[in-house]
């Protein structure tokens, strides 16, 4: 099977759902003429043209409304937002419209859009903001971290009927300049038609001692990170959700009745991550809550801004030593 990067198989998806669907719109400022973010729509201008690839001025909120408007339409606009800094100019178009409109119409009317953004702790798109959304009824959530992943997702993002903020780590992106944290990321990807359903997560690796919860980047060192604990003669099995919202509940509470042991990793800040809802998920269920040997422990950002030194980032951005500390951690208690 064909490798191909993290961006090439978005900007796959992207182009066989504008080809399949001529309601699929792209839009946001320089889509077409300086061919977005990470260059994800080159080409596209010429190939669709200036009603479905649009440019927008420099504002998100601008952006987000028009997307509300045009899929209240009939068409299905695709989104850019430069990044997650700019999030809180969109968040009214996504929760007062978009989220609102499936239960405020008695599902009569709804908002098929996507919002794609780069993220990342520190550097241009310095914070995670996806708990944010993922608390507004209505809006799904999507996080993919490999290729295979994020062009199956972004197609199912696509097609489905309700908005979507689809979340795509800016360190899985070829870079624009030098960047020493790049991550170049190449997977297998099928040239054959596919689609992942929202709402289904993957099991990366199987294990049996104790289970790992990551998403975004922290999927890449929880990863690392079980392969150095199986040095150790320790077992973790990694689930990838792919989507916080909807959540794979299933996934996550069989395997902690299998292996009676959980930490989860993730780089939004601590308190009120979306650690705090998997440990709740687990705790309300009673099969899954009497397997537990230890507590959970959870990896994520410290309540605190993210430093503007790079240089001080190691000491706020969990990486694949924490997620290694914390599994003994467990391993220790139970």
């Amino acid at each position: 099977m064909r490798e191909v990067n993290y961006g090439e198989a978005i900007r796959e998806g992207l182009r066989e759902e504008m080809r399949r669907d001529e309601d699929v719109i792209l839009i946001g400022v320089d889509v077409g003429s300086f061919e977005g973010i990470n260059r994800m729509s080159t080409g596209f201008s010429e190939e669709f043209g200036s009603e479905r690839v649009i440019n927008t001025p420099i504002s998100e909120g601008i952006i987000t409304g028009a997307s509300v408007g045009a899929a209240m339409m009939g068409l299905r606009p695709v989104a850019e937002i430069y990044n997650v800094q700019h999030f809180s100019a969109a968040v009214e178009g996504m929760a007062t419209l978009g989220g609102r409109l499936h239960y405020a119409s008695d599902g009569h009317a709804s908002a098929p859009m996507v919002l794609r953004a780069p993220y990342r702790n520190g550097g241009d798109g310095n914070d995670s903001y996806e708990s944010w959304f993922a608390h507004i009824p209505g809006v799904k959530v999507v996080m993919p971290t490999t290729p295979h992943d994020a062009k199956g997702l972004i197609k199912s993002s696509i097609r489905d009927n309700n908005p979507v903020l689809f979340l795509e780590h800016a360190l899985l992106h070829p870079p624009f300049y030098l960047d020493e944290l790049f991550y170049e990321h190449k997977g297998p990807v099928p040239e054959e038609e596919y689609t992942i359903p929202l709402g289904v997560a993957d099991v990366k690796r199987e294990g049996s001692d104790i289970t790992i919860v990551a998403t975004g980047m922290m999927v890449h060192h929880a990863l690392a990170a079980a392969e150095a604990l199986a040095g150790d003669s320790i077992s973790p099995e990694v689930i990838d959700p792919r989507t916080i919202k909807p959540l794979d509940k299933k996934t996550i509470l069989d395997s902690v009745k299998k292996t009676g042991r959980l930490v989860i990793a993730h780089e939004a800040w601590k308190t009120l991550g979306i650690g705090a809802e998997i440990i709740a998920i687990v705790a309300e269920d009673q099969e899954a809550l009497s397997a537990l040997k230890a507590p959970v422990v959870r990896v994520a950002n410290p309540d605190v801004h993210i430093p503007f030194i790079p240089d001080k980032w190691k000491f706020v951005l969990p990486n694949e030593e924490d997620i290694v500390n914390a599994v003994k951690e467990v391993m220790s208690k139970g």
